[in-house]
């Protein structure tokens, strides 16, 4: 009986050592992990403040966001604070970036400064409008943008446009970062290296994209002020050689439009991210295009002066000595200090107070940046975005540092090869707004938001990009490249995309939902 009892004391024992193990396995890799990093099938973002630790919630609290990609349902939709739609992009686009942009129509391009001006505003103002009008979805349906591209492209091929566009972000983020990093060493160009202030810039930029929604808004909605009185000061001390342009003949067709696909790249690609900044805010009684003007007009009113001042100062370097000096040792920056150099030390202030003015592009294009990487794989819609935006630091540093010593080749490399991707992209969710789905966002069903086989194949979408690539090739003038139809005309890559695209998808995904039965 004694042995009897031991052996069941034992059993006892085991059974219960093994229960714990399970349990904490369990824990670790069964529902207190891998349930962690699984999403459920039309999860959408849910707030449950009991179940986070004090110091969370404090987080939380104190306006870190916590969600990610998950959609947003209408009644956490309730920013009414629509005016800050202007601020976000008005203050991302007010800031030394659009400069060296705009310098490229007279200083690379050719062009005078007045078809330069010309060309900027006709191509802005047509460009503005895709993103714009991609933003009020955000608004409407509670998607991501990336998210909603699901609706035409599907769970899997959706994947083709988000690795374009976390790129053609990063691409801004290293814009920004090299200009502003050039304009710190300027002040110093013997014991300051561009890398130093690239790192500087990126480490900033960091800590806003860091905590979320309301602190990019918030940032945006003050930054401009500062950047705009740093640059009215810059041309009113600096601006006295302006009228100094160098003598061009009259642009030609193949300038213009050339130069007009570099300008369709730097607008259209907003189309990408638009909807990112706008899923909070609330739907009910507010015009669509009041969200449509705030949207567009401060993409517009933020870049377009800019991007023409830079064209004056591109025309302007060759026969202003100082400024062609030191443009040649640290770009645009380098500018900016001689053209503040009248004002001593104070002047020194304005270049740095400049070399900042680029956080608030960094800040916000990384924020989409770590959205994006989040739709890589199901599992990493639960993993926390900080994580997401350090890696996007670790990378961006060194590829800035590398792509700032060819930083104008690198420019006009990445703007006119941008533009022909997001002319695809922004083609197939509008057509699909509009036509398919006759601009009805509850079609945008959140119960299916990350389900594949609920959601469109795809092939339509995709099929209509690959379709376009036949006259884009030819169509298209890189830098290393330039296409039979292209050196007639001209880039027209931009075009093509975005034309040959939509007619394509039409008629791809009329058959596609024919067989399908629905959307």
């Amino acid at each position: 009986m004694g042995d009897s009892a031991l052996d069941v004391e034992k059993q006892d024992f085991y059974e219960r050592k093994t229960a714990v193990q399970d349990v904490r396995s369990k824990s670790f890799f069964g529902s207190g992990f891998i349930s962690r990093l699984s999403v459920k099938d039309g999860e959408v973002y849910e707030v449950h403040p009991e179940k986070h630790p004090k110091w969370y919630q404090r987080l939380l609290d104190a306006g870190v966001e916590e969600n990610g990609i998950k959609p947003v349902p209408l009644e956490q939709r309730t920013v009414t604070q629509y005016n800050n739609l202007f601020t976000v992009f008005f203050a991302s686009l007010l800031n030394l970036l659009p400069i060296p942009t705009g310098l490229l129509a007279t200083y690379v391009y050719g062009m005078s400064l007045r078809d330069s001006a010309l060309t900027i505003l006709f191509f802005a103002l047509l460009t503005c409008i895709p993103p714009a009008f991609m933003g009020i979805g955000g608004m409407e349906t509670g998607l991501r943008q990336l998210v909603q591209a699901r609706y035409s492209f599907g769970k899997y091929f959706v994947m083709v446009p988000l690795l374009f566009n976390a790129a053609t972000m990063t691409g801004f983020c290293l814009a920004s970062a090299m200009v502003g990093g050039q304009t710190i060493a300027a002040l110093n160009p013997d014991r300051v290296a561009v890398s130093v202030g690239i790192v500087i810039v990126c480490i900033v930029s960091f800590v806003v994209s860091l905590l979320g929604f309301k602190a990019v808004h918030f940032f945006e909605r003050w930054t401009w002020i500062p950047n705009l009185i740093s640059l009215v000061i810059v041309v009113g001390c600096g601006g006295k050689h302006l009228h100094l342009q160098a003598e061009q003949p009259p642009a030609t067709a193949y300038q213009v439009i050339s130069y007009g696909c570099l300008i369709a790249g730097y607008f259209i690609t907003f189309g990408g991210c638009a909807s990112d900044y706008t899923v909070y805010h609330n739907p009910r009684g507010v015009s669509k295009i009041k969200v449509f003007l705030y949207m567009y007009m401060g993409l517009l009113t933020g870049a377009v002066p800019l991007l023409i001042l830079g064209a004056a100062i591109g025309g302007a370097v060759p026969n202003v000595a100082s400024w062609e000096k030191a443009y040649e040792v640290t770009g645009i920056g380098g500018v900016m200090d001689e053209m503040m150099s009248p004002a001593g030390g104070f002047g020194k202030f304005i270049v740095v107070m400049l070399a900042l003015s680029v956080i608030g592009n960094v800040s916000l294009t990384t924020y989409s940046i770590s959205l994006n990487i989040q739709m890589l794989l199901p599992p990493f819609a639960k993993v926390p975005r900080f994580i997401f935006i350090a890696i996007t630091l670790a990378i961006l540093i060194p590829c800035a540092i590398k792509a700032a010593q060819e930083w104008e080749e690198s420019l006009s490399n990445f703007l006119s090869l941008i533009g022909y991707w997001a002319g695809c992209f922004d083609a197939v969710l509008i057509v699909e707004l509009v036509l398919f789905r006759r601009m009805d966002y509850s079609t945008f069903d959140h119960a299916i938001w990350n389900v594949g086989r609920k959601l469109p194949p795809g092939i339509a979408a995709i099929g209509a990009c690959i379709c376009s690539m036949g006259l884009v090739v030819p169509g298209m003038a890189a830098p290393w490249f330039t296409g039979p139809i292209a050196k007639t005309t001209g880039d027209i890559g931009f075009e093509m995309a975005f034309a040959v695209t939509a007619v394509c998808y039409v008629l791809f995904r009329w058959i596609e939902i024919k067989v399908r039965g629905r959307f």
